[in-house]
């Protein structure tokens, strides 16, 4: 997915979206934003005075008017266009989207068992409940829940992604996604979904933001836009009255226009941040979809700039995910380099990670290079889970590792004696959080190789950047509370949950939500749903569960935990971006008052040219160079409104702090000079 974001300014964006901006003059779609709606009004009330002019009735000069007018509809149709740009960008992705669906042959079985009856069938007629067998080379009918076989997954045409993963009945991965392609073995599917109700199905109405619904905040920032040009509007219809009761009662001077008004009108209300919002919210869902994240409602990504607590996983998102050898630790009148020899011919034919781990550090310690158990003639004994242990049987040799108690029950056996010094480092090294494993010759012991889990690099200082942006990390592990401990304090997180049940999970978030706090966590499997759907911010793998993914408001299609760190930077971005241009827009104001109530009312109360502390040309020049500052600054923000500002991670009070002297400050600073600009530029041109 993230291979199909479209580049900010797209030609084949740009297009569609100029004309969207012009359906959208329709009033019933401008009636949904109350400020661009009351421009929409003022232009169609310039636009009469315009025609009024050119019939040599007007009540200014006809120049002036057509201009106000022209800039006035220059305003709405770039607000439009901020808007259409937004959506363009999600459509876009969801026409990518579209051609990967595709109607194809399924093997629909009459029983949930591979030898079962096939009966040739399309997908499109494939219902909920049925079972399909997918083999290699075939592309996956529909979403579905493996119920047999095992296999390797091409997934690319959902998430971007070339590598293949495993997909196979039972566990927490065994959600497959119609449109994706198996690559080996086979599969037994049952389709969870009718067609229209696909994963993908969704997937594409959800990146079409037009269909977006608003979230809390947006609607309360909406409500205060049209407080504020209610306020705006009731205080400029009373200036006509005010300034014609002038001009009787002095007997000198005229009236203030009605073109005048329309734009100080438009001028002072919220014009830009009205112009931008709706294209800010929707370029909050666009950039989770770069991320690679699907979010189900608007919502979502709002609730993630508000998390205050992040429940995370130990297993593959503060942890590499498997445990690493790290080290050799001989027992008495043991040579190491001996262990670690012995540790190796113990896992030459050990496949997990551990096993591996085991090899590369005999290797890269002593220079032990890896050797071939068949050339050697060695037979290798599998670790089961009645033994406890693995080893290998060479030259009359018998190498044995594994647990403690494991080996000294097969070292005793032999007549052997377990070591009081290795006993002590396998309780050294089980308190510190990792894993000790004994290695055994016949009825010797060499020694012990010390696992453990491995805090990824870098997530100390992730987890310090968030508690300096005021959000607490709570790691969550199946481990004993004295391993979770060791790898808490080594990760940096600020608590940790250890031995945790899905009743325990859910109880925690209850308690921070008891208290306050929003809460997001991360999970894929069907013993984390309960505790999804409480979180306020819930992202599920999309390798996970059907359930998972139900319960969550957030999809993941990389299946990457540590998305979470990044869900959460994502959502504060779409409020830090909102915060900064509502105050931008507010604090612009303040130069257009200055610009045009002296322009307004020079002739009526000549007073307030004082006022005037632009020097600008002429009231006409100062009221047509607010109105066109007014349209230009919205086209400049459009880029920030979609790409977003810059996160931070301060505190809230920091954040603050610089947004107040940043865009507020800049607010107020830059339409002074943009506005003097275009007055210079107006005089020069010999339009005013």
């Amino acid at each position: 997915m993230a291979k199909r974001t479209a580049s900010l300014f797209d030609p084949a964006i740009l297009g569609p979206a100029t004309v969207e901006a012009l359906r959208k003059l329709d009033p019933r779609r401008m009636a949904r934003n109350p400020v661009m709606f009351v421009v929409w009004v003022g232009s169609l009330f310039a636009t009469g005075l315009s025609v009024q002019a050119l019939t040599g009735h007007g009540e200014a000069p006809t120049g002036f008017i057509l201009a106000v007018t022209l800039w006035l509809w220059f305003t709405v149709l770039f607000a439009n266009f901020a808007e259409a740009m937004a959506e363009g960008r999600g459509k876009a992705q969801a026409a990518a989207l579209r051609q990967t669906r595709r109607t194809t042959i399924a093997k629909k079985l009459a029983e949930p068992r591979r030898d079962a009856a096939q009966v040739p069938t399309p997908s499109s007629a494939l219902r909920r409940g049925d079972v399909v067998l997918v083999e290699a080379g075939d592309v996956i009918p529909g979403d579905g829940e493996v119920v047999e076989g095992a296999a390797s997954v091409n997934e690319a045409a959902v998430t971007g992604e070339s590598a293949p993963v495993i997909r196979e009945s039972g566990g927490d991965r065994s959600s497959v996604t119609g449109g994706t392609q198996v690559l080996s073995d086979w599969l037994v599917v049952r389709i969870t979904a009718n067609p229209g109700e696909t994963f993908l199905d969704r997937m594409i109405s959800l990146v079409e933001g037009a269909k977006r619904q608003k979230t809390p905040n947006e609607i309360a920032l909406s409500i205060l836009l049209a407080a504020l040009t209610l306020v705006f509007l009731l205080a400029t219809a009373t200036l006509l009255p005010f300034s014609l009761y002038s001009v009787h009662a002095a007997g000198q001077g005229t009236p203030i226009s009605v073109t005048v008004l329309v734009a100080l009108l438009v001028c002072l209300i919220p014009t830009t941040i009205g112009g931008l919002l709706s294209a800010i919210g929707i370029a909050g869902m666009d950039r989770m979809i770069q991320a690679n994240i699907i979010a189900t409602s608007g919502r979502a990504v709002e609730a993630a700039g508000d998390v205050d607590v992040l429940l995370l996983d130990k297993t593959g998102t503060i942890t590499l995910g498997n445990r690493q050898a790290t080290e050799f630790l001989p027992a008495a009148g043991v040579d190491e380099a001996h262990l670690a020899d012995a540790a190796q011919l113990s896992s030459l034919a050990d496949e997990t990670p551990e096993g591996r781990s085991i090899v590369v550090l005999a290797k890269e310690r002593y220079r032990i290079r890896e050797r071939d158990l068949h050339a050697l003639g060695a037979q290798f004994v599998p670790f089961t889970a009645q033994t406890r242990m693995s080893g290998v049987d060479l030259n009359g040799r018998r190498i044995r590792k594994g647990a403690a108690d494991a080996v000294e029950a097969f070292v005793r056996s032999l007549g052997g004696d377990f070591p009081a010094e290795v006993r002590s480092q396998v309780d050294t090294i089980a308190r510190a959080g990792g894993t000790p494993l004994v290695v055994a010759e016949d009825r010797r012991v060499l020694g012990v190789i010390h696992l453990k889990d491995i805090v990824k690099g870098g997530i100390r200082e992730r987890f310090a950047e968030l508690r300096s942006m005021g959000i607490k990390t709570v790691m969550i592990t199946g481990d004993n509370p004295l391993t979770a401990a060791a790898i808490a304090a080594e990760a940096g997180v600020d608590d940790f949950l250890a031995q945790a049940t899905p009743e325990a999970k859910l109880k925690l978030i209850r308690e921070y939500q008891a208290g306050g706090r929003l809460v997001a966590m991360t999970g894929d499997g069907t013993n984390d749903a309960p505790a999804l759907a409480q979180a306020d911010v819930a992202v599920a793998m999309g390798s996970g569960t059907q359930a998972a993914k139900e319960a969550a408001n957030l999809i993941d299609l990389d299946s990457n935990p540590t998305k979470l760190i990044e869900t959460v930077e994502i959502g504060k971005q779409l409020l830090i971006t909102r915060g900064t241009l509502t105050t931008f827009s507010i604090a612009n104001d303040v130069a257009k008052y200055f610009a045009i109530l002296p322009a307004a009312f020079a002739t009526t109360y000549p007073v307030l040219g004082r006022l005037d502390v632009m020097h600008l040309a002429s009231p006409e020049s100062a009221i047509l160079s607010a109105v066109i500052f007014n349209a230009l600054v919205i086209i400049a923000l459009i880029p920030l409104a979609l790409r977003g500002v810059k996160l931070r991670r301060h505190s809230a009070s920091r954040l603050l702090r610089d947004n107040l002297l940043i865009y507020g400050l800049g607010g107020v600073v830059v339409p002074f000079l943009g506005i003097k600009g275009i007055d210079l530029l107006l005089v020069a041109l010999g339009v005013v």
